[in-house]
């Protein structure tokens, strides 16, 4: 078989392909909504097949199980929110944690369903869940220790720091996009002055890691 013949063969089996993700993803995007306010067990393969309106051995081709599809659904939610939280990499350091803040309050106001299934792990409990769950506040830690200190590097002290208000800002942004009183611009700015409180503290336990000034209170 020539070259020419080899790229004939190819090109119906890379569009099948494309096809194949193509129906991925539908799938896992409404695998987000129908999993978002239900919780895992409450809803058999059966019910998610009606919903989907797809056929049940559908699903179990691309996910083998119930609980293959859950999570890849989480994980797909996850790699969503770090990738807006952690955008602006080229901005200044103090800039580009107002700009981590902002994305995840963007992504939160406009992914209400996803959101609430990343940081509640579903309705139920489940570990590998709240593992992917970790994950992504790991990844917030080291967006902000990156803006903050020019490091995602850090020790205990500042990253447990870091991380009490990362789970600060989950409870409080669930009451926001749950009860939306505030503009997200007050919500950033209330955040972001919450965070200059978590720096100077942290600053104060351990001078090595001064806050920016941006963080600093105004004499």
């Amino acid at each position: 078989m020539n070259i020419s013949e080899q790229r004939e063969v190819a090109r119906p089996r890379a569009r099948g392909t494309e096809r194949s993700l193509a129906r991925r993803a539908e799938l896992i995007s409404i695998g987000r909504k129908l999993f978002a306010d239900t919780s895992y067990d409450a809803l058999s393969m059966d019910d998610i097949a009606r919903q989907a309106h797809v056929a049940k051995g559908l699903i179990y081709y691309y996910f083998q199980s119930k609980r293959g599809y859950y999570l890849a659904i989480i994980q797909d939610s996850v790699a969503d929110l770090v990738t807006f939280a952690a955008s602006g990499l080229e901005l200044p350091q103090v800039d580009r944690v107002h700009r981590t803040i902002d994305s995840y309050l963007r992504y939160a106001e406009h992914n209400t369903a996803a959101y609430r299934t990343i940081v509640s792990g579903g309705v139920g409990f489940d570990t590998e869940v709240h593992a992917i769950r970790d994950g992504v506040r790991a990844a917030i830690v080291a967006t902000i220790a990156e803006g903050a200190y020019g490091t995602s590097d850090i020790p205990a002290l500042p990253r447990m720091g870091l991380l009490a208000w990362v789970c600060s800002v989950e409870g409080a942004t669930l009451e926001w996009i749950a009860r939306p009183e505030l503009s997200r611009e007050i919500m950033g700015d209330l955040l972001v002055k919450t965070l200059g409180g978590s720096l100077r503290a942290i600053e104060e336990l351990d001078p090595a890691f001064a806050a920016p000034k941006s963080a600093r209170r105004e004499d």
